[in-house]
């Protein structure tokens, strides 16, 4: 891993700091260009609901489990340029 993954792994820290559950797991199926984010492990979901803009919430007990991101690499945001 070089020093500028590291650095845009740390660029995320404010936004993870701010999300609603404190344990967090990411995967991503490069092939498939879906990204899963479970807030519980194992998670199992007993209902699901696809939005509007691809995403799949998963529920168990009516809470959020896990969200299910499809064609994850179109929603890259566009990096500002970098000064110096």
């Amino acid at each position: 891993m070089a020093v500028a993954d590291v650095k845009k792994i740390l660029d995320l820290v404010p936004d993870l700091l701010q999300l609603p559950r404190k344990r967090v797991w990411v995967s991503y199926d490069e092939e498939a260009d879906v990204l899963y984010i479970n807030f519980e492990k194992p998670s199992h979901a007993d209902d699901a609901e696809l939005t509007e803009d691809d995403v799949i919430v998963r529920y168990a007990r009516g809470e959020i489990v896990g969200l299910t991101v499809l064609n994850a690499s179109k929603r890259v945001r566009n990096a500002a340029p970098s000064s110096g």
